[in-house]
């Protein structure tokens, strides 16, 4: 995971990071590629979107004082997801 392009925030303990695309058809193709990657962990971060940009929130389990290493991997999918949508449109 790139710890500078994530955002961590406590009270409640979260990661955040916003991603941007250079158009809408990125931006789909984003999305859908992170909903197999949730299905897959089981997880389903907090998501929203627009045309040209997506924003993740991942949020720590209930009453923990801090995100876990499973869901710091959630965050490391999506550095490769980003990794493969850039060199896709590159």
């Amino acid at each position: 995971m790139n710890q500078s392009d994530w955002r961590e925030r406590n009270r409640p303990a979260r990661l955040e990071r916003r991603l941007n695309f250079a158009d809408y058809d990125h931006t789909r193709d984003f999305l859908e590629d992170m909903a197999g990657v949730s299905e897959r962990l089981g997880y389903y971060p907090d998501i929203s979107f627009g045309r040209t940009h997506v924003s993740i929130t991942i949020h720590a389990e209930d009453g923990a004082e801090c995100v876990d290493p499973a869901r710091r991997a959630l965050a490391g999918e999506v550095d490769a997801l980003l990794a493969r949508s850039q060199g896709a449109s590159s």
